[in-house]
């Protein structure tokens, strides 16, 4: 039976109870005892049962719509368009239209009476229109968390960017790097704060010297370019470059090339890294990784090894928590964790 066919007298069925009391427990309405209500909730999960969108907006009066709230970057990025259309899919299946917003917001109270619920995707802390967005008295979801202040609960969908970024560096010392450097992007989401964070902590836990550089948070390949030159030039014992922002992995290369650094192998050069490091001659190598996997990392020559954060899946479960939350089919501070892989490809001396 698919979440298309089911209904209430289904779940009433199954759950053994009345049609009225399985409404009144899906809605939170009525006097249902809380056991019988938590039973029907998992007998409505577990037939995939969704509750069919034009009545429910009939009954609360609702608007049928879902407003998506980007990073004022994101038109160009291709990340962000591919979160989109996967948020934009799921809506869809639950019979919601989404609305794009403006990036620099509108106040809450306007938004709260045009949509239902609100997806915002890389809240910013220092973004002036996120707190009114998460103050707009509709349920909100958040695509990976808001570190600034909250009135409110949000619920949230994440990626363990930690782990992602310690992928990363683990696989280019395990191809012979010895002195990464790691072009983070700036600003104050949580994704960047993560990279900045963990780039740090990677070096101090494993007696390496993580060399740290600060990009924009959507850093073009002409900007990631001139900082990887500018890095290479004074510090040429750099021997593996991490470049975190989308489609920016490209000016890396650049930088290599006009150098003289061949990407895909190791070999740096230069001075020791430590006590028991020894100096070696200068060499022409650099190992290429990216953060944040796209046409730009999947065309490039050589091809970039690069983390797949699965983007229109991401928008996908952003949107799905969204409406499992207007449907009460979950809590309105539910935390859901999104999968990422490591592509692994010809910039870091990888079969492709």
């Amino acid at each position: 039976m698919t979440s298309r066919t089911v209904t209430l007298l289904d779940v009433a069925r199954a759950a053994g109870v009345s049609k009225s009391t399985v409404s009144d427990a899906l809605q939170g309405s009525g006097r249902v005892a809380e056991a019988t209500r938590d039973r029907v909730r998992a007998v409505a999960r577990e037939l995939g049962y969704r509750p069919n969108s034009a009545a429910r907006r009939l009954r609360r009066a609702s608007t049928g719509a879902v407003g998506l709230h980007l990073p004022a970057t994101a038109t160009r990025l291709d990340y962000y368009m591919n979160l989109a259309f996967g948020a934009v899919e799921r809506a869809q299946e639950d019979g919601l239209d989404m609305v794009l917003l403006a990036p620099s917001g509108a106040a809450g109270g306007r938004i709260a009476s045009r949509v239902d619920g609100l997806l915002v995707i890389d809240p910013e802390a220092g973004d002036s229109a996120v707190p009114g967005l998460l103050d707009a008295g509709v349920p909100v979801v958040t695509g990976e968390r808001y570190l600034g202040p909250a009135t409110g609960p949000s619920a949230a969908v994440v990626c363990d960017n930690a782990a992602s970024l310690t992928a990363l560096l683990d696989h280019v010392t395990e191809r012979g790097a010895r002195r990464p450097a790691v072009l983070a992007p700036s600003g104050s989401s949580a994704w960047a704060t993560a990279l900045r964070a963990t780039a740090r902590s990677w070096g101090l836990a494993h007696g390496v010297e993580v060399v740290l550089r600060t990009v924009p948070f959507a850093a073009t390949p002409a900007e990631t370019e001139e900082t990887t030159r500018a890095l290479l030039t004074a510090d040429p014992a750099v021997d593996a470059v991490i470049c975190a922002p989308d489609g920016s992995a490209p000016g890396v290369l650049r930088a290599a090339a006009a150098l003289g650094r061949e990407a895909g192998t190791a070999g740096g050069g230069g001075a020791a890294t430590g006590p028991s490091d020894i100096a070696r001659p200068a060499g022409t190598g650099l190992l290429v990784a990216a953060c944040v996997d796209g046409p730009a990392t999947r065309g490039a020559a050589p091809p970039v090894t690069a983390v797949d954060l699965r983007p229109a899946a991401y928008g996908r479960a952003c949107a799905e928590l969204l409406c499992d939350i207007l449907a009460d089919r979950a809590a309105p501070d539910t935390v859901r964790r999104h999968a990422w892989s490591l592509e692994t490809r010809a910039s870091t001396g990888s079969p492709g």
